[in-house]
């Protein structure tokens, strides 16, 4: 069940203000007090000092609210905060500037002072134009029409066909915009759901959906957000299909588009951010170790920078997507025991931003995590951390549901609980990825594998092992069969089982050989 502290939004806005936004808030109440301003105060200072929030100790604090009460002054409270947030925020970010001045722009407007109203709109026009924020310049230009068409300005004779041309060249821009965001938002909405593509079924229809919505022109687009929303839609296209030679080449164009336009890392922070977690992703697909070492570091250097540390979800998301790439290269390297190093620190620091964190980065993290301790031959905790994922019921990633499960069943295997993968695992872990359409080649073999090594000497089992191995082996670069492969390293769990070796000594090995270090 989710604590308090994760559902009351009062809460959270509270406990995730810093030092300089709780003394602005002080000011800023005081500079208008009124009675019921002064109670706001005094419930602000005891949801504060919670560690979670309770109604009922909140009310033993306040003994000057009544319960009745209580509801009333939190949305007060919500609704001051917020007010006060944005007069402080209001130069942090060119939205933030511009909505200021068609504001402004809107109230001079009512004054009857259009004269002034449009000296602002022209101001506002230029900056949105520099920094291609196409959803304001069309509110621009329509408070330019209204104006334009109500009152007699300064109106040039080419003045109406300049804004119809203006409002006609952002419109078709927008469309064009609009469609491909949702069409980036619609493929990893469905990656977050079922994970990579399952089978032919899936391939087809995803192929068949892009081709359907993506705009004709595309590929000829110029524009930085049209792009910017090609590259993504075309990055969950290919990581979708795990075409990881595709998922790269538009990882870097995600990414160098933004070293080419740097005025706008400020403006799309969280964009840039995410380009640079999508581009070490994809270089730990293709184990381009050598550039996954670039990337972190360019990316740890970010993460230092003041534009990062400007907003709490800028600086959140690059801790998330630096340390999952940290434990990837762990696991890449096969530095298992290294790895696991960091995560008591790791969990606490995730304990401390919690509020912050969606369902799914926790339920990768879980899985990284319990991947760690698997392959640094600690069972038992890798199991205690897939039962987090297995007992959550979470609706999301039914992929990584159904690796959980099976590792959590190989788990038990190295642990030798014979009677309770017969009894009970390997049915319901069946049933489960059977009825989630998540059974390959790959976990065909380990099933039947399991089911027979339990009744045979040790001699056989190894024969059975060598032979589960080379059947796998075969199906190392087919691509739906594979799948597994992105959750899984089972070849290496297999060669160390049959060498009598760690998983840690023989991925280890690889990585020294690999061309790519």
């Amino acid at each position: 069940m989710m604590s308090n502290r994760l559902v009351d939004p009062l809460f959270q806005l509270i406990h995730s203000l810093e030092k300089a936004e709780k003394r602005h808030f002080k000011l800023y109440i005081k500079r208008n007090s009124a009675k019921e301003d002064l109670k706001i105060i005094q419930l602000f200072d005891a949801v504060a000092a919670l560690p979670e929030y309770d109604d009922r100790i909140l009310l033993k604090k306040l003994s000057s609210i009544e319960k009745p009460q209580l509801a009333n002054l939190k949305t007060h409270l919500y609704k001051q905060l917020l007010a006060s947030l944005r007069l402080l925020k209001s130069n942090d970010s060119v939205d933030l500037q511009l909505h200021e001045q068609l504001d402004y722009a809107r109230i001079l407007y009512s004054k009857g002072l259009y004269y002034q109203s449009l000296k602002i709109l022209d101001k506002a026009k230029i900056l949105a134009q520099q920094y291609h924020q196409d959803s304001f310049l069309i509110q621009i230009i329509s408070l330019e029409k209204k104006i334009e068409t109500l009152h007699i300005t300064r109106s040039m004779t080419d003045r109406a066909g300049q804004l119809t041309q203006q409002a006609n060249q952002v419109n078709d821009k927008r469309k064009v915009i609009t469609q491909l965001s949702n069409l980036a938002l619609q493929l990893y909405s469905w990656f977050v759901q079922h994970g990579h593509a399952r089978n032919e079924a899936d391939e087809i229809g995803i192929k068949t959906f892009f081709k359907e919505a993506l705009p004709a022109n595309a590929v000829q687009l110029a524009g930085f957000y049209e792009r910017l929303y090609l590259y993504q839609s075309y990055c969950w296209y290919a990581f979708i299909r795990q075409d990881f030679l595709m998922y790269y080449k538009y990882a870097q164009r995600w990414f160098d588009l933004f070293e080419t336009n740097k005025e706008m890392i400020e403006i799309e922070t969280g964009h840039y951010i995410k380009s640079m977690h999508i581009l070490l992703n994809a270089h730990f697909d293709l184990r381009n170790f050598s550039k996954f070492d670039i990337v972190l570091a360019h990316f740890e250097k970010f993460a230092l920078s003041e534009l990062s540390n400007k907003h709490d979800i800028f600086r959140v998301n690059s801790f998330v997507y630096i340390n999952s790439a940290k434990l990837n290269n762990h696991l890449m390297q096969g530095t298992f025991k290294e790895g696991l190093q960091h995560v008591p620190a790791l969990t606490k620091q995730l304990k401390a931003l919690e509020i912050y964190l969606d369902q799914h980065r926790i339920l990768v993290f879980n899985y990284k995590i319990a991947t760690l301790y698997f392959g640094a031959g600690d069972y038992a905790t890798s199991i205690d951390y897939l039962r987090r994922i297995i007992n959550d019921h979470i609706d999301l990633r039914g992929d990584l549901q159904c690796y959980a499960r099976l590792l959590h069943m190989m788990a038990h295997y190295e642990l030798g609980n014979i009677e309770l993968i017969e009894s009970s695992l390997i049915k319901s872990v069946y049933r489960f990825m059977a009825k989630m359409e998540n059974l390959t080649v790959i976990e065909e073999e380990m099933f039947k594998f399991l089911r027979g090594s339990f009744q045979d000497p040790s001699r056989k089992v190894t024969q059975a092992l060598q032979e589960f191995l080379a059947k796998v082996k075969k199906y190392e670069k087919s691509r739906f069969e594979t799948r597994a492969f992105a959750y899984l390293d089972v070849i290496s769990w297999l060669e160390s089982k049959v060498e009598h070796k760690t998983m840690s000594e023989i991925i280890y090995a690889k990585y020294l050989k690999s061309p790519h270090r």
